[in-house]
């Protein structure tokens, strides 16, 4: 029995590693912008194999340098409270899976996509350590790794890291990139149209860009970017501070 203690104690010493490394790797994130992510390591190798030239692209824009329409727009479609939150919404995550479940019954012929039900500090875990492979390990590693994050590192600062770091087509990682491809523009000139397209873009970013990638969608494209349109203006870009006379006022 002691060589199974000792594979168990093996493994258990491998988890808490790749928990200490993920980490210091979030730690070196405050200040630091990240160079690349496993979303985007996994594209190059899929598109590019060994060659060095490859159609992958990401350019990294301050914050502060992209425009807000686009960040509302981004709130509106994929975590509409994502500044008032602590990584999980986990009424949305019991929605997918019953949701999920529902088409797992059906054969997984039903129309109705996969609904995900992450946050965006939660896709932002999975974008950058993780695969896409949807199994409970991996979700696993994706609630301990939103938990790093949020404690690590400011809302906005997650934030930033999100949008320049998600796949908005095929080899086209962060706003940079995707603001380029689709309109030739900086992030900052992006209007409420465009920003809005973007956006709706998210849940399938490679069928928005070719079509050839369409097969399995099912994503009514204009119809996300009018409902984002109408409800742009209804969401925060951060908490409100309370004013110390207020406090005062309250006690």
């Amino acid at each position: 029995m002691r060589w199974i203690a000792y594979i168990v104690k093996c493994l258990l010493a491998g988890f808490v590693a790749m928990q200490v490394y993920f980490a210091v790797q979030i730690a070196l994130w405050i200040s630091l912008d990240p160079s690349t992510t496993a979303f985007q390591r996994a594209e190059r190798w899929r598109l590019c194999t060994w060659h060095w030239s490859c159609p992958v692209y990401s350019m990294w824009t301050p914050y502060d340098k992209i425009s807000n329409n686009l960040k509302r727009a981004v709130l509106v479609s994929e975590d509409d409270i994502f500044f008032q939150h602590k990584g999980v919404r986990v009424e949305d995550m019991q929605k997918a899976w019953e949701k999920n479940q529902q088409k797992s019954q059906l054969g997984g012929k039903a129309k109705m996509p996969l609904r995900g039900g992450s946050t965006i500090t939660q896709q932002l875990a999975k974008n950058l350590f993780l695969s896409s492979e949807q199994n409970y390990f991996r979700k696993g590693q994706e609630l301990i790794i939103t938990g790093l994050l949020e404690l690590a590192l400011p809302k906005q600062r997650l934030f930033e890291i999100y949008l320049n770091s998600v796949e908005w087509g095929e080899g086209i990682f962060g706003i940079g990139a995707a603001s380029a491809h689709y309109y030739a523009t900086v992030p900052a000139a992006l209007d409420l149209d465009q920003s809005a397209a973007l956006a709706s873009a998210l849940p399938a970013p490679k069928c928005f860009d070719k079509e050839q990638y369409c097969r399995r969608g099912s994503i009514n494209y204009p119809a996300r970017q009018e409902f984002i349109l109408e409800n742009m203006g209804r969401v925060a870009l951060a908490p409100v501070p309370q004013s110390k006379t207020t406090t005062k006022n309250t006690k």
